[in-house]
């Protein structure tokens, strides 16, 4: 089983079928196929063997695509850095792996680490420059197009995705090429992807979310991708029109932004499928989306360690404020804190199990022990089963609020705050009380900023849910920190507590 043989199968099949579009340049899956092989025989040549790793420093680029394919035909890991990352970060993931050959772009040349602190790496490869050892277009020029794509067992390693490691250094998520063509078969069939479908990658695809479920997903289905390097709000509606997209990827932050702008109801005509995930959709967005463009904002749920999707809401029916039942051929459930399973509706935290669970984190033998227990994966994440199966996510263990001993749950007191029509994003974390331990604070973005004050927001929680769940610190942004895939970050707003609060 190799990742890379979906690619050889739509190769014989469509050739001449629209694969890749990146501005004015595209791709047939023949041509994606001939400058995969054309990259595998290059990277033969630079002596990568089976089970090598390959890192991929890239923004999104066709050149990412191409070389993860071509990195599979040939058996080695791909390891995905964030093209957000800075040389020390770099250096890290370079040695942590052990890469032997770093492919990245002239941009961000400055941040690959001089040689002596990379000492396994071999070869750098620009995409787009001779600032490398080796430039992407000659390797290419040199080689065959033919290549026999290796075989690989199930349970191999394909991918490396660093985790955004909250605490400590990031872990290298090993994911096998049975990971990958399980759950992007999955992803093909719940999420009914047709061979006609034009599906928009505005996400980074270092990301597991943009990686496995939309553009290995795609390649999967036979369909298209409209890649964009970052996500452009006037280049994205443009695009959604002239390239005309079917299916719709973003994260809820994403979301707000379209839903407030007078230019997306023309804009998103030919859309058929919208999908949210990286963080929980909140309720009264989604209601707003079906209601304005008439469509279902289909969720999932999942994490990088399971490659990522874990559950679907859903191919039958869809339930309000869930993130669905257990994807195909995966187990789910609600455990207590020795891993036994609580009662239909009780909150305890959720275990993954199936072909989708990674394979362990890279030379992390204590960290992976930790993480899986007999086949089954502690997400870290709280939630509750209904009596249909469907999954509802609470918040992340970690962030749960204490308040006099009293628990708190971020997304309950976010969930109320969404529905004032002035807010346009809001957060919600625990600080430091001298009586209580902590207390509920609100981080919030307005649409019109000055127009609602912080009592308005305490009175509207107090109305819905008890007093002591209501924040007693409301704060007014600009804009809400988030990670490149959008998702809003509470590590950094606490960070920028502890410095107000002089690194109390």
């Amino acid at each position: 089983m190799n990742i890379a043989d979906t690619l050889d199968r739509n190769n014989i099949f469509f050739p001449e079928r629209e694969a890749i579009v990146y501005g004015d340049r595209s791709w047939t899956y023949g041509q994606f196929w001939a400058d995969a092989n054309r990259l595998a025989n290059a990277l033969q040549a630079l002596g990568v063997k089976q089970g090598d790793k390959v890192c991929l420093f890239l923004t999104n680029c066709p050149e990412f695509i191409i070389a993860y394919y071509a990195c599979q035909k040939v058996g080695a890991v791909a390891v995905s850095i964030s093209s957000m990352c800075k040389a020390d970060e770099v250096e890290y993931m370079v040695n942590d792996s052990e890469g032997v050959v770093l492919i990245t772009e002239e941009a961000l040349m400055e941040h690959v680490p001089a040689r002596d602190r990379i000492p396994n790496l071999r070869t750098v490869v620009s995409i787009d420059g001779d600032s490398g050892d080796r430039n992407w277009s000659g390797l290419l020029e040199a080689a065959s197009p033919e290549f026999r794509t290796v075989y690989t067992d199930r349970h191999d390693g394909a991918a490396i995705i660093y985790t955004s490691g909250t605490t400590g250094k990031p872990k290298g998520v090993v994911l096998t090429h049975g990971n990958v063509v399980s759950n992007t078969n999955a992803a093909k069939y719940m999420c009914q992807m047709r061979p006609d479908d034009r599906a928009i990658c505005f996400l980074p695809i270092y990301h597991s979310f943009a990686q496995n479920f939309i553009f290995n997903s795609v390649v999967q289905a036979g369909c298209t991708l409209v890649l964009h390097k970052k996500f452009d709000l006037d280049r994205v509606l443009e695009s959604l029109q002239r390239d005309r997209i079917t299916r719709w990827y973003a994260v809820p932050a994403i979301y707000i932004m379209v839903l407030n702008d007078p230019r997306s109801a023309d804009a998103l005509k030919t859309l058929r499928y919208c999908f949210s995930a990286a963080s929980s959709m909140p309720g009264e967005v989604a209601r707003q989306w079906k209601e304005k463009f008439g469509l279902v904002i289909h969720e999932g749920y999942g994490l990088t360690e399971t490659t990522p999707f874990a559950t679907y809401n859903h191919e039958f029916r869809h339930k309000e404020g869930s993130v669905g039942t257990a994807i195909m051929d995966v187990e789910v459930r609600i455990a207590d804190g020795d891993g036994n399973e609580v009662p239909r509706g009780d909150l305890g935290e959720i275990w993954i199990k199936g072909p989708n669970v990674m394979k362990e984190y890279y030379r992390k033998p204590e960290e992976t022990a930790e993480t899986i227990v007999n086949g089954w994966l502690r997400s870290g994440d709280i939630g509750y089963m209904d009596d249909e199966g469907y999954v509802f996510i609470v918040d992340r263990l970690k962030d749960m609020i204490n308040s006099a001993g009293l628990k708190i749950w971020p997304r309950e007191v976010e969930e109320v705050i969404y529905t004032h029509p002035n807010v346009r994003e809001c957060a919600v974390i625990g600080v430091p009380h001298e009586v209580f331990g902590e207390t509920v604070k609100a981080v919030i973005a307005l649409k019109e900023p000055g127009r609602t004050t912080a009592e308005e927001i305490i009175e509207l929680v107090k109305k819905h849910l008890a007093d002591y769940k209501a924040p007693r610190i409301v704060e007014f942004l600009d804009e809400l920190p988030k990670n490149p895939t959008g998702k809003i970050l509470k590590r950094e707003l606490k960070e920028r507590e502890k410095k107000l609060r002089g690194g109390a």
